[in-house]
This record gives C-alpha cells, structure tokens and sequence, in this order.
C-alpha cells in the first residue's frame, strides 16, 4: 500500500478493496515499532509490556478495558515535532485527539502550543496551567460565551470560521476592550485522499470560509476593517489521517495566492499561515507514515517556494499534529470474553469492550492491528474479528486480524494506535462506563483519566 492509503476506508483513497484481508504475519508475536510505542516489548515470558510493566500487572491494577498509554513515547514525540519545525515556526497540539490536564503540562514543559475547539478543551487547557497565550480557539459554531471566555482568558488567537463569527468575536473583544488575534480558516478546494467524514477542505462541508466565489477575500476585508480584531494570518486544513504531501503543496499555493491578493489589494502583508494537521499515522504494517522531520523541511520547502514567486515575505508557519503526537502511544487493553469460530468465515472475538470506547472502526471503517497480549503462543492463525459487547452487529473494534488458534477467554489482547481519539470519542452506549486513561512510565503507572463508576453515571440522571 502506498502513502495514500490508510486506515480511513476505500472511500477517498486508492485502498484495498472491503473483506480483502492480507496473509497472516510470519510471526503472531512480533511487535512492529511502526505501530507500537517506544517502550512496548514482550518480557521473558512473552507478556505484553510497557513501560517497563507487564500488562497482567496492569489489568488488575486498572482494570479492563483501559487505554495505557506510554508518557516517555509521548513526549519524545511532542519534542520531535518541536525540533523539527524550530523556533521560527509554531507547533499546535490538537486537543480533540486526546485532551486531559496531565497532557497540557506535558506539553507546556516540551513547548508545545495548544489547539482547542470548545469550551471544555478551554477550559481544561486552562486549569491545567497552559498560558493562555499558546492557546489557539477553534470551531465551526462557537458559543458567545465560549468567545468572550477565549478573550477573557487572552487567548492567542481565535480562528474565524464564517462571516458571523468576524461580526461576533470583535463585537465581544471590542465589548471587553480588547483587540483580538485572529487567523480565517479558508477552504481550498483540496480534497485530501481519507474518509468523506474526515476530509476538510473541499467545498460541500461545514468548515471555513470558501476561497472560491471570492468568499474568502470578502471575510479578508471585513476582518481587516473591524477595530476588535487583528488578523493575523490564514488557516488552512485538509483532512485527516492524510500521508501524501501533494495536497499540502496545492492547498499552500492556493493559500499564498489570496496572501498575494491581500498585499495587492489592502497593502498588507500578513505574518502567519497555519497549514493544519491531519498527518497519517500507521495503524497496520501497511501504513507508511512520515517522519515530523520529513514534513517539517517538506512543508516549509513548499511555503517558501510558493512564497518567492508570489514575491512575499516567508510568514511564520503553524501546523496542528494531534493524532501524529498521541496517537502512537497508546493501547487498548481488552479481556477476551467469548471465541465463537464460524467455520469456512472467521472467528469472532468477544471483548469487554467496544465501539464505546474505540467509535472509528463503526464510524471510518478504520483498521487496526492486535496481538495476544498476556502470553505468546505457537498455535496456528485465524482469521477473527474482533467485536465488542454492545448491542449493535457493526460493534468492531478490529474487522479482520490474525490470532493464535489457541485463544481463550480470559486472555488480554491489545490494540495499538488508539492513543487519538479513542478516550476523546468514547461514549455510555448501552450505560457502559468509560475506560481509564493510565499513564506509564518508568516502572511506575497511575491514571490520568479515571475509570467511569455507575456513580457517576447515575449522577447526572436526576430521575
């Protein structure tokens, strides 16, 4: 498979067609670094590890299911996009992917800037210490109270998503005597080879503001002539989960052209532009990820060069890994409740799990890999599918995979990649009670995210 296909679905992408499944690994116990976290490994007696602890300790310390998620691979990541990108660019962890109070100082001390599109990821951004400033607001519809409590904070910038939200957030700064950084989220007309769902930037969808039709120019002129805000630069994103560069590279050129068009018309220069996130990560063998090196010099390349012919001042470049810093770092951990073989079909592997606590399988028709988790095991592969306990036919969690002949219940198996998004869209579904997020590193485990208890459940039903 290519840099182009990805776990995503066959939908927008050159991917291999649904029900092809490849052929079983030479080895059910190898762990490919590709798609595991840095410090996963088998012990000597073959069980699951990470962190330096094995995951039999950690299921009856925390439980299954539970997403465990290794802190030293985190921050190594977080440091490599900071690295790669310097100190003449902007680097924007987007907290949809995964958001918790322990993930902001994370990334306060490795120098990560924050990304937040609602008033909860505001909110926990700030109690947790971010300085408001590295804090960047987004969203399609925010609230009046979720702008004004972004002003109020001083956050760094708000990204403008309509002609509304121009009118709306300088009619709040201005109330509150504050000049307000903005960017204007644009659509380029660039369809990024993913998931319909996940694809941004193409016309026919809810975010930004069309550079076509003259659209974008027009909320350009508005902005500028507004004493509430200054705008600072121009937002652009793609898509998701995306591994080829070539849609960058037009969504750049179409940025620079209206920043050209901007200098032409009002005489300005604006210093920033903000080309998203949406870099793929492997969630399978197949998947072929780049490095935050390789797109860092191939994102600034792209910038400069399309900035030099439009004979522009190169602006400061912002990107917004989230998926690409947490997603690799993190398993789920599940215990195996039922093994039901449909002969000439598959195995369908029951867990204590499901689509409440991993949606993107039902939702994207994403891929992913799994492995026997507690022991190794000679036995011969079968094909399975891993299911959860809800009471839905299209509650998988891993649609075809190969697994030891020989698994029982009460084993652990644990699915990597699913450090993004997992936790952020984990649901009550059926009243089951979300996972704990734990963190490891070192020898030492603690949650950073507690599990759900029917307390709390029952505490927001006021009967």
């Amino acid at each position: 498979m290519s840099r182009s296909a990805h776990p995503a679905g066959p939908r927008h992408a050159d991917v291999l067609p649904e029900g092809h499944y490849s052929a079983p690994p030479a080895d059910l116990n190898a762990l490919d670094p590709k798609v595991w976290a840095e410090t996963v490994t088998r012990d000597e007696h073959g069980v699951l590890t990470v962190g330096g602890i094995d995951v039999k300790r950690l299921a009856e310390e925390f439980g299954t299911p539970a997403y465990f998620l290794d802190e030293q691979d985190f921050r190594a990541r977080a440091r490599a996009w900071r690295t790669a990108f310097g100190g003449d660019a902007d680097v924007f962890y987007a907290g949809k992917a995964f958001l918790s109070r322990a993930v902001v100082r994370w990334l306060d001390e490795e120098g990560l800037n924050l990304d937040v599109c609602s008033g909860g990821e505001l909110a926990t951004a700030l109690s947790a210490g971010m300085p408001a400033e590295r804090i960047a607001f987004h969203g399609n519809n925010k609230s009046v109270a979720e702008i004004r409590r972004a002003v109020e904070a001083g956050v760094g910038r708000i990204v403008l998503d309509s002609f509304q939200e121009i009118v709306r957030v300088a009619h709040v700064a201005q109330e509150l005597g504050r000049r307000q950084r903005v960017q204007i989220r644009i659509t380029v007309g660039v369809e990024a080879h993913t998931h319909e769902f996940i694809a941004t930037a193409h016309e026919d969808q809810k975010f930004g503001i069309p550079l076509a039709g003259g659209q974008a120019a027009e909320a350009v002129r508005r902005a500028l002539g507004l004493d509430g805000i200054e705008l600072i630069g121009i937002h652009s994103h793609i898509g998701s989960q995306i591994f080829d560069m070539s849609g960058f590279e037009v969504a750049a050129h179409r940025v620079v052209g209206l920043l050209e068009d901007i200098r032409d018309e009002h005489g300005v220069e604006l210093p920033e532009i903000d080309l998203g996130g949406g870099l793929g990560i492997a969630y399978t063998s197949d998947d072929d990820p780049r490095e935050p090196h390789e797109i860092a010099k191939a994102l600034t390349e792209i910038v400069t060069r399309e900035c030099a012919a439009a004979r522009l001042t190169t602006p400061r470049i912002s990107v917004e890994p989230g998926r690409a810093v947490v997603g690799p770092t993190a398993f789920t951990l599940y215990e195996v409740g039922t093994v039901k073989p449909l002969e000439g079909l598959r195995t369908y592997v029951s867990v204590d799990g499901g689509m409440s606590d991993n949606i993107r399988t039902a939702l994207y028709d994403a891929e992913y890999s799994v492995v026997l988790a507690s022991r190794v095991s000679d036995a011969e592969p079968v094909l399975c599918r891993v299911v959860g306990k809800h009471c839905e036919s299209g509650d998988i969690v891993v649609k075809d995979a190969f697994l030891p002949g020989d698994l029982a219940p009460g084993d652990l198996i644990a699915v990597p990649a699913t450090g993004a998004y997992c936790r952020s869209m984990a649901s009550n579904y059926n009243h089951v009670l979300r996972p704990p997020v734990v963190a490891v590193r070192d020898g030492e485990a603690r949650a950073i995210v507690r599990r759900e208890t029917e307390e709390d459940l029952l505490r927001l039903d006021v009967g």
